[in-house]
């Protein structure tokens, strides 16, 4: 699992060991670990001119050390320091030692053409402008710089892409696009939220000796080792029933295709049976398409409701179903429609699986001050899952490229594992049938939306191979999606 810290929490472990430390220790390892991924990436790429751009902070510090490695090995580099008050605001120790290997030192304030020349030149240039302590968005001068990156020149962000919240929550428009990031001991947050991972790129962590591992996690990821160890696999005293029942109440007569879509995917995804409650034209179509599946009431470990659904035109056995679900002891993926019927918090285990929209209209009608937007939720997505769990006592899945599961406190889950041509209909009502198997099958809420997110996105990419996908693809191709993840586990 890729696990990253607050901001705060990571200061704390690095004053810790520091104090443990001779001084510039954990710097030298920072920076060697930087120097060493920045010289394989030149090989990777056949490039030979460096050029590091350098802040005042202790990533300045990181970039200047490292460019003092690279120019050692031979590389021609130069380090362009963007700081108004010029050398006497970069690292000390750094700067001597980057200029006693001749590694070629331009001040940005006293030639600024100067300078975004010699970075026009760079083969790969080393981002340490802004580190953990920085504020979203460039400054003028740092934005030039930028700008004057060449599009084939390969960008390491050190740490955090400078312009980026280090904390992940705020969107800056004027921002450091990444190739990599090489970040120092552990990930932090703005690596797998919305607001930075776009920026980020490759995420490369380097071991510079922090004890990470018993701090609690902001962010939390699921990697395809997880998926393997998560997912469930039958036994051989398993049958039908042990292995999880899922009641589907779903579909109507305007979108019989999400019935048939969600159930396909629970069928796809291995659950033990499908119980599908819906009006006679999505019954017809799904006992044609899915003749695995059972229809009407009974017994069931889990129920899927809403995809699909419009309360306004459901009829009065779906609408009844559907509340006695909700009212259940059971646990409960509630979707699309289905989240009109969401009024207050459950006791029972309860997924929402709202996209920005519908969780905006979920914070208005849940007692949020005012009228929400679907753009507020955009520009806070992290917020917006915190406040509708904790309004509706639930788990929420907000669906975007990078997908966010979230309790109303613990770590925030964070998946980005499908292609962009997953943008498409239906593509949710599948995702609903992969979540509403693995709580059938017994897994807590946190991991079953993170881990369906996780193999939705992966029988996406399979599925697509490059290019356009419809949503029925993806739950068909689902089975090898969860063989090749199981495979990694033998």
């Amino acid at each position: 699992m890729i696990r990253a810290l607050s901001i705060p929490d990571v200061r704390a472990i690095e004053a810790a060991a520091m104090a443990d430390l001779p001084e510039g220790t954990l710097m030298r390892r920072a920076s060697e670990g930087l120097a060493e991924v920045a010289a394989a990436r030149l090989d990777e790429h056949h490039g030979r001119t460096v050029v590091a751009l350098v802040g005042s902070g202790d990533n300045g510090g990181d970039a200047l050390y490292a460019a003092h490695l690279l120019a050692d090995a031979g590389f021609p580099v130069a380090a362009v320091l963007v700081s108004d008050k010029g050398r006497s605001a970069a690292h000390h120790g750094g700067l001597a030692a980057a200029e006693e290997s001749g590694v070629t030192v331009v001040v940005a304030a006293d030639d600024s053409e100067a300078a975004a020349s010699v970075v026009a030149g760079a083969d790969l240039v080393l981002d340490g402008m802004v580190g953990i302590g920085g504020k979203p968005g460039l400054r003028p001068t740092a934005t030039r710089l930028v700008q004057a990156i060449d599009e084939d020149a390969w960008v390491i962000a050190v740490d955090v892409a400078s312009g980026l919240d280090p904390e992940g929550r705020e969107r800056a428009d004027e921002v450091v696009w990444a190739d990599e990031t090489v970040t120092m001991g552990v990930a932090k947050p703005a690596h797998l939220l919305p607001a930075g991972e776009g920026a980020t790129g490759r995420l490369t962590v380097v071991d510079i000796g922090l004890d990470v591992a018993t701090e609690p996690a902001a962010v939390e990821r699921l990697t395809f080792d997880d998926a393997a160890r998560l997912w469930p696999v039958p036994g051989l005293a398993d049958d039908k029933y042990s292995r999880g029942v899922l009641g589907v109440v779903a579909g109507g007569d305007h979108y019989t295709g999400a019935a048939i879509l969600t159930v396909t995917a629970a069928v796809e995804s291995g659950v033990g049976m499908v119980r599908y409650v819906g009006p006679e034209n999505p019954t017809q179509l799904i006992r044609a398409a899915v003749p695995e599946a059972v229809h009407g009431e009974g017994r069931v470990q889990a129920w899927l409701i809403g995809s699909g659904m419009d309360v306004e035109s459901s009829g009065e056995d779906q609408l009844r179903v559907a509340r006695e679900a909700l009212g259940s002891a059971l646990p409960v993926v509630v979707d699309a429609g289905g989240l009109d019927l969401v009024d207050g918090p459950r006791s029972a285990p309860t997924l929402l699986t709202p996209h920005a929209g519908e969780a905006a209209r979920l914070l208005t009608r849940l007692g949020a001050a005012g009228e929400v937007s679907r753009g507020q939720v955009e520009a806070d997505p992290v917020g917006a899952v915190r406040r509708i769990a904790g309004l509706a006592g639930a788990t929420v899945l907000l669906k975007g490229s990078t997908t966010l599961v979230a309790a109303a406190d613990g770590p925030v889950r964070s998946q980005a594992d499908a292609p962009a041509w997953l943008a498409t209909a239906g593509a949710g009502d599948v995702l609903s049938g992969v979540l509403g198997t693995l709580l059938a099958a017994g897994l807590d809420a946190l991991d079953a939306g993170s881990l369906g997110a996780l193999v939705h996105g992966l029988a996406a990419e399979r599925a697509s191979a490059g290019g356009p996908l419809r949503a029925l693809a993806v739950a068909h191709a689902i089975p090898s999606a969860v063989r090749e993840l199981l495979a990694r586990g033998i």
